[in-house]
């Protein structure tokens, strides 16, 4: 009925953020207090709450791509990505700079720009190298490289690596699954890096070059 009445009993002491239910007060509260009681058993990474931990697992650790983009059928494995990835074949750019006539399809792009251009906003800097990032989490990112941790394992493999993105460009070495395709000849490659070359090589063979 709380959900009909909007009735939230359950308010954190620290902040004053309130809750329908207790249960989600409780995983609130591991934010005041830092405790990440669900750890990965692949890689041993915590983390607050356990639809957090799943996610990471399919994020990280798993293969699986269950969501297809259905203008090019790239897959991914989270709606989020999905959702990210058809904005470009939309053309929708939903972030707009307030400054300027400057639209962009992800926060973080609109992010960049203030800092670069507008100087609006804060750069987060790292007080080893004194790299300057627009996200507070590609900081912490960065800063597993001075750490040498490597948190996310692969599955197949012991190699291991900073972020979960270089493990998901490292997984096709494992699999005979390629979804990026040549528009002129129609080969297939695992790697978008290896279809560009490959065009540019490609459109020089068959003619079709800028002149």
């Amino acid at each position: 009925m709380r959900v009909h009445t909007g009735d939230k009993p359950c308010k954190c002491h620290v902040c004053d953020k309130a809750f329908s239910h207790s249960g989600h007060l409780n995983s609130h509260m591991r934010v005041h207090t830092g405790d990440k009681p669900y750890k990965c058993s692949l890689c041993n990474k915590s983390f607050t709450t356990s639809s957090n931990l799943q996610a990471h697992k399919r994020r990280v650790h798993s293969n699986s791509r269950p969501y297809e983009c259905p203008f090019c059928g790239k897959l991914f494995k989270t709606n989020v990505s999905l959702k990210c990835h058809v904005r470009i074949h939309a053309d929708t750019k939903p972030y707009s700079c307030r400054h300027c006539s400057g639209r962009f399809t992800r926060l973080a792009q609109l992010k960049r720009h203030l800092l670069k251009s507008h100087n609006v906003g804060t750069w987060f800097t790292c007080n080893i190298c004194e790299k300057k990032f627009s996200m507070k989490r590609n900081l912490k990112r960065h800063l597993l490289r001075h750490e040498d941790v490597k948190p996310y394992v692969c599955s197949e493999c012991p190699k291991c690596f900073y972020i979960a993105g270089e493990l998901t460009r490292h997984q096709p070495v494992h699999s005979d699954y390629k979804q990026f395709c040549c528009g002129l000849c129609g080969k297939d490659f695992k790697r978008k890096r290896s279809v560009k070359p490959h065009f540019r090589r490609c459109s020089v063979k068959l003619g079709y070059t800028d002149n």
